[in-house]
């Protein structure tokens, strides 16, 4: 939310129209190829990719044309200048971290908002750590191995700083008071948003406003001059009054906004971990880590504080986020030091935190940068270029009637309402003619006033702002402003069945022992101590999860992701004595669970010296790699003659929507194993000639109501796609009862299709089959990232659901990319447009209704301002050509843009979905803004305004029976009955406005308390607008009969939209035809 003052403007974008016969037009795949000849490359505004635009194309936006008002038409969109700024301060902060620190602790210090550590001194045994904050700090800061060493490595570290590397720190309340009083908390102090008097300066610079206080001085002179000082300021005080009203509005609208911003900004920043405190994992915020805290770390993770590494395989950092070097750093023993706000690239480790807050580099630039959370959005660039076309057409045609009234005035035919001549050549005096000019110029100044859509821009944020908020409520919380209203566009979600369409809640119920399958697969009596012993070892050994066992005898507590929960469970029933097995061997190198290979390995040395290498993963993965199995009797038996048997089961278990994990092992060689650290972290674990321990069946439920939710997306033409690393069987059986499939006939190939088959074809092959496929088994990140990419190709705008690291190049490359919240990695989130927080399938389906709904209620507003802007202009314009003279005076048209511009925008932006919604195609990213059947209902309601308003101008005085009254007294009346007249048809548009392509447009109105509350309120002033204040909007009061003469005219309405809406509109979009002049001089010329 920024001000872009600097920045130049906008035309209206010349996206592709296409063909429609409702709000919404036909799937986007359609309109590519029919538009494609549309489409002109050097249109700075024809978006054909609405996200991760870059720099150049933002500021191609700014520099294609005049804009009116730039300061305020930018003020939500991405300060360019200070994103400039912010790289630099990111460069500089590393080599200027020392000093940055020190002006902050000492600002911080006088402040009282933080309590300083120990002062640099020598490590002592005398206080209540043996180390203070700036020996940590100035270690891990500068990287010192030395003085690491020196203090004994991690363990003699872990000492000072009293914590059990293998448990972690004690973690009750007066432990961790102590910590945060020693080391700080792990907060650093956030820049202070812009304060209420800043957006109140800058809401009145503004060119229409700016132009309004002009009018009003001079307004206030005249008034004065010529009716004295008693009567004379009321028309300047009144333009005064309305431009101070609009200043208070707008800021205030922008004060509510920037907050909102705020919050969003500290929910991203409230990232949840584990951690290990009195040897339970944990999950807490980032913002409640102390230093001495032991936080395991796996792929994906966000470093959450300074540290050290404590232990670690394969351990790789991307320190990008800090040094701008985009190279992934390996840790060890000899670069043991993490630094926070880095991402864990690959590998498994734990961390020992030594630095928190303010005393970490992390912290010093995030309190040294403001988040920004401004960003140019699709809607927002097509409405800046609406708002600037509407805005010059308005300035020429005010201009236009400027000339011609001052050539009336001058020539001799502008009259007083008495019919004496104004001006007479040679007679006139010049203050006097000077007085005319002015009035003059005041006509011209209402029609720029009423001409500029203001409105347009505020509307998008107030709606965008609105979603935000109730998406939240929905699970979903966006972390791109610009996915609320692509999520609309979208015609294909490509969606996880791990905890997205099933409950993620998992439990082992089948398992094969050898060839016995045992229906109860916790019964350690129907299995051989052998198999047992090897399983829990395997178990135990080959795992990210951990069992915690309370000492006073309560339920044992398992973490760890869901299948690791599930098998770590069956092994507790069996038997296993995690910390026992953990204790008596002793694990040599570990090779992470990988999405590639579908697997995970271990290798472990136990009591006696033998050394073990166990795998768990993909059951027909690991099979493949086994040679022999271990019976339900302890003897090991060749598997080739029984490898079918162990197919048929995995299938048959697969068929039963079960998840198939196969465990294996093997034993090796000592003296193979490589003994220096070096060569045992490049060690690649062997994974053939394995012993086949068991295979288990995991069951994981489908989430009550997929199906309906698949239903609903089917309905709405986006088609639900499938993609999962499973096994093709456990996908069909699973999309068969979310209905992602209707039926076993659908499951043939390419509906349903293998990662590894999808992958062997060529590029053009795969974007003519990624149209057909519904569901992919066994697919690899790579895989989802190849067909996200031939579905874009095919025209598709696609949304993916991921929750891996791996998964972060296919959430980049979709239009809208969907992290989950709960199993969802810090990599993945930030690659992500949107976090689902509950890891619904149902809250996707949610967000596609509020991605609708951004986009319909622009379009309600569009129709509703376009409407009142072309009655007010074509009106005013009429009657200053025609007798010199305007019937709506500036305050009038201040009054009437201030209902357009923020209450009718609060009013219709703020509208909830519906189900109507839902069974409309999705919207074309390229669909023109105003569709045709806009134009028909505006049209209506534009001609029948401006002919009845006309009438009542001209012949009002007859009709009213106002001929035998005074004349002066008579035109205010009808002036007064043309202003009142004219609002209260807004106020009947309006609920027209809500129901552009429905008979019905009163459906679900009393549920919407903030529509009828600011229709209520717009009467309740006009009432005393017209009936108090008449001095300063120059009305007067009306009897009942005329103000009954005002709600008839706005009544007739509704009754007028209904028959407009039984017209038939072209298919062909308006805009197609009135661009094709120009496309024609445009080639014309360049040929």
């Amino acid at each position: 939310m920024s001000s872009s003052c600097s920045s130049n403007g906008l035309l209206p974008s010349s996206a592709s129209p296409r063909d429609q016969d409702d709000l919404e037009a036909r799937p986007t795949n359609e309109f590519e190829h029919d538009g494609h000849d549309l489409t002109d490359e050097s249109d700075p505004f024809d978006i054909a990719q609405t996200k991760n635009a870059p720099i150049e194309i933002l500021r191609q936006w700014r520099q294609a044309a005049l804009v009116l008002n730039a300061c305020r038409r930018f003020r939500y969109t991405l300060d360019l200048k200070r994103e400039d700024e912010k790289e630099k301060r990111r460069r500089m902060i590393r080599s200027h971290a020392q000093v940055v620190r020190a002006a902050l602790l000492f600002r911080l210090a006088g402040e009282q908002q933080i309590v300083l550590g120990p002062s640099a001194t020598p490590p002592t045994a005398t206080g209540e750590y043996a180390i203070g904050l700036e020996q940590l700090a100035s270690m891990t800061r500068d990287h010192n191995i030395s003085s690491l060493q020196q203090y004994g490595g991690a363990k003699g570290l872990s000492n000072m700083l009293k914590t059990n590397l293998a448990t972690g720190i004690t973690g009750d309340e007066n432990d961790l008071i102590k910590r945060r009083n020693a080391f700080g908390t792990n907060r650093y102090p956030q820049k202070k948003g812009r304060s209420f008097l800043r957006f109140l300066w800058e809401a009145w610079q503004d060119l229409t406003l700016i132009i309004l206080i002009v009018a009003a001085i001079a307004s206030l002179g005249l008034g004065i001059k010529t009716e004295g000082l008693s009567r004379g300021w009321y028309d300047g005080a009144s333009i005064s009054f309305a431009v101070f009203l609009v200043i208070i509005v707008t800021a205030v609208s922008d004060y509510r906004q920037s907050l909102q911003f705020q919050n969003l900004n500290q929910e991203k920043q409230n990232i949840q971990l584990e951690v290990m405190r009195g040897g339970r994992t944990m999950k807490i915020s980032i913002f409640d880590i102390v230093v001495g805290d032991v936080v395991p770390l796996k792929i994906g993770d966000q470093v959450p504080a300074d540290g050290l590494m404590i232990t670690g395989h394969s351990l790789a950092i991307d320190e990008s986020s800090m040094t701008g070097e985009s190279k992934i750093v390996h840790k060890d023993q000899k670069a043991p030091f993490l630094m926070s706000g880095c991402k864990v690239a690959d590998g498994v480790g734990t961390m020992l935190v030594t630095g928190v807050g303010i005393n970490t580099e992390w912290g010093l630039l995030m309190a040294s940068i403001s988040e920004d959370t401004g960003e140019e959005t699709p809607l927002q660039v097509r409405l800046n270029g609406l708002a600037t076309f509407i805005g010059i057409v308005g300035l020429a045609v005010a201009i236009s009637v400027l000339v011609i009234l001052l050539g009336r005035y001058f020539t001799g035919n502008t009259k007083n309402p008495d019919g004496s001549v104004q001006f007479i050549k040679g007679e006139t005096k010049v203050s006097k003619a000077i007085d005319g000019v002015i009035k003059i110029l005041t006509v011209a100044v209402t029609i720029v006033v009423v001409a500029v859509p203001e409105g347009l821009p505020l509307a998008v944020t107030l709606t965008l702002a609105y979603s935000m908020r109730k998406m939240m409520a929905d699970k979903a919380l966006v972390r791109r402003l610009s996915a609320c209203e692509t999520m609309g566009s979208s015609t294909t979600i490509c969606s996880d069945k791990t905890g997205t369409l099933t409950l993620n809640q998992m439990t082992v119920v089948e398992a094969y022992i050898g060839k016995q399958k045992i229906n109860q697969p916790d019964d350690p009596l129907k299995l051989h101590s052998e198999a047992v012993s090897l399983l829990c070892e395997g178990i135990a050994q080959n795992t990210t999860g951990n069992v915690f066992v309370p000492k006073d005898g309560g339920d044992i507590e398992i973490s760890g992701s869901p299948t690791e929960k599930a098998i770590l469970s069956w092994g507790v029933k069996l038997g296993l004595k995690f910390d026992v097995l953990r204790s008596e061997s002793k694990i040599l190198h570990v090779f992470p669970f990988n999405s590639e290979k579908k697997r995970g390995g271990v290798a472990v040395q136990t009591t006696d010296s033998k050394v073990h290498i166990h795998w768990k993963g993909a059951a027909e993965m690991v099979l493949a790699s086994c040679t022999r199995y271990l019976d339900s009797n302890g003897s090991l038996q060749s598997i080739d003659e029984d490898m079918d048997f162990f197919k048929v089961s995995i299938d048959d278990m697969a068929a039963c929507s079960l998840r198939c994990v196969a465990i294996a092992y093997r034993p090796y060689e000592s003296d193979k194993v490589p003994t220096d650290e070096e060569s045992l972290d490049k060690w690649v674990l062997p994974e053939d000639e394995l012993v086949l321990l068991a295979i288990v069946g995991i069951k994981d439920p489908c989430r009550p109501g997929v199906k309906d939710a698949v239903k609903v997306c089917t309905a709405a033409g986006v088609k639900v796609r499938m993609v999962t690393g499973d096994n093709i069987q456990t996908a069909k059986a699973i999309a068969l009862e979310c209905g992602i499939l209707s039926c076993d006939a659908d499951a043939t190939e390419p509906n349903i299709i293998e990662g590894k088959v999808f992958r062997a074809y060529s590029e053009k092959e795969r974007e003519i089959i990624a149209k057909k496929i519904t569901v992919m088994g066994r697919s690899s990140p790579n895989d989802k990232l190849l067909l996200v990419q031939a579905l874009r190709k095919g025209g598709e705008v696609v949304a993916v659901t991921g929750d891996g690291t791996n998964d972060a190049p296919a959430l980049h490359e979709a239009d809208i990319g969907l992290s989950m919240g709960i199993q969802g990695t810090e990599v993945a989130k930030e690659s992500s447009d949107i976090v689902i927080l509950d890891d619904n399938f149902a809250s996707v389906v949610k967000v596609v209704r509020w991605g609708r709904s951004v986009y319909a209620n622009i379009q309600k507003f569009i129709q509703f301002q376009l409407t009142v802007n072309v009655g007010a202009l074509v009106i005013n314009v009429v009657a200053a050509v025609s007798s010199g003279d305007v019937p709506l005076n500036t305050v009038q048209l201040l009054w009437v843009n201030l209902i357009m511009d923020t209450l009718g925008a609060l009013a219709l932006a703020t509208e909830p979905p519906t189900d109507h919604l839902m069974h409309r195609t999705p919207v074309g990213r390229r669909e023109p803004l105003i569709t045709n059947i806009m134009w028909r209902n505006l049209l209506i309601q534009a001609l029948y305004q401006v002919a009845v308003l006309l009438v009542l101008n001209f012949r009002g005085l007859s009709i009213l029976n106002l001929s035998h009254d005074d004349r002066k007294h008579a035109t205010i009346v009808k002036n007064t009955m043309i202003f009142n007249a004219f609002v209260i048809c807004q106020v009947f548009n309006e609920f027209n406005a809500r129901k552009p392509d429905q008979m019905n447009v009163f459906k679900g109105v009393t549920k919407n308390r903030l529509f009828m509350g600011i229709v209520g309120f717009t009467v309740i002033l006009q009432i005393i607008l017209i009936e108090f204040t008449g001095d300063f909007t120059t009305t007067v009061r009306l009897n009942w009969k005329q103000w009954l003469i005002c709600v008839a005219i706005g009544i007739v309405s509704w009754p007028l939209a209904a028959v407009g809406k039984l017209l038939p509109v072209p298919k062909t979009p308006l805009s197609k035809y009135l661009r094709k002049p120009f496309r024609r001089l445009r080639t014309a010329r360049n040929a």
